[in-house]
């Protein structure tokens, strides 16, 4: 009787290796002030109060009109907790010329306001920013210069504006999700200087972004992506200086014909932004903001056309 053969044994299960990161090839870091970008998407809405109307008119490829109509209340500064409000409505006109490597905004409004944009690639990695704001009201006028560097895994900037500010960034990926950065600036006109600094951990389903200055400011956000349509951001925001502190937790939900917006904050203060697509180039637009503590409340809507 012929013995029987036991069976070969199992091959082993093959280990996994982990990726091999090679840190001489990192992806590059987004600039330092656009650290906390997905959460300001879903947090920072463009919420206003009243009516809005936009119009943009395409004259060429590049060269572009537009139209802005905005009525509704100013929020007055005051000592008391009541919300001081008068009527206002301004008319807005721009020009616009946008090429791949040259881009110039211009707006003047009927309250005397003239401001521009600009932002021009010198280079392949080094691009020109500036954008200035003429009013006829003594020291109110500002400009502001940057000059953004794009290195193979890094980023630096450089930040000129009146008054004799300075400033200068630099942020590097240390791994392929991780970047971390640094800022120093000078007030000239306060005679005040600051330093900063900032964490950033990013993956295909979150983010997650931290900053702190030494004028006290701490800023802390997540953002969580649920699917490719939904997301769920939080912040927290705190100036030990002042031992003042908000948290908020919001939304972001894209659906087939529209964009939802919405927070809640540690105030009370809860908001929602609906962009509603009715045709091609016509949008329409519902703002919301309910502060139960201040006994305000901000409702408005607007019409967004273009071509």
């Amino acid at each position: 009787m012929a013995t029987l053969v036991p069976p070969p044994p199992a091959a082993a299960a093959e280990t996994i290796k982990p990726e091999k990161v090679d840190y001489m090839d990192l992806p590059c870091p987004i600039p330092y002030e656009e650290i906390h970008r997905e959460a300001l998407m879903s947090l920072k809405a463009d919420y206003f109060e009243g009516m809005r109307v936009d119009f943009t008119k395409g004259l060429n490829q590049r060269f572009s009109l537009s139209h802005s109509i905005a009525m509704g209340p100013t929020e007055l500064p005051s000592q008391s907790a009541e919300v001081i409000k008068i009527p206002t409505a301004n008319y807005e006109f721009g020009a616009n010329f946008i090429d791949p490597k040259l881009m110039l905004i211009g707006r003047v409004l009927t309250d005397g306001r003239v401001n521009a944009r600009v932002k021009c690639d010198l280079s392949e990695n080094l691009t020109m920013k500036a954008n200035a704001q003429l009013t006829s009201e003594p020291h109110m006028s500002h400009g502001m210069f940057n000059f953004d560097y794009k290195g193979s895994d890094y980023r630096s900037q450089f930040q000129l504006g009146n008054g004799g500010l300075l400033g200068a960034s630099y942020i590097q990926s240390v791994t392929p999700h991780l970047s971390l950065g640094g800022e120093v600036f000078w007030a000239g006109q306060h005679r005040k200087s600051g330093l900063g600094y900032a964490a950033r951990y990013n993956t295909d389903k979150m983010v997650a972004s931290g900053q702190i200055a030494s004028t006290g400011m701490v800023a802390l956000s997540y953002v969580q992506k649920v699917s490719e349509k939904v997301s769920l951001a939080s912040d927290l925001m705190y100036n030990y200086m002042s031992r003042d502190v908000t948290a908020s937790f919001g939304y972001d939900y894209i659906l087939r014909q529209c964009r939802l917006r919405g927070k809640i904050d540690s105030n009370g203060c809860t908001s929602a932004f609906l962009e509603e697509r009715l045709n091609m180039g016509l949008n329409f637009i519902i703002s919301a903001e309910i502060d139960h503590m201040k006994k305000d409340y901000k409702f408005g809507f607007g019409l967004t056309v273009g071509e």
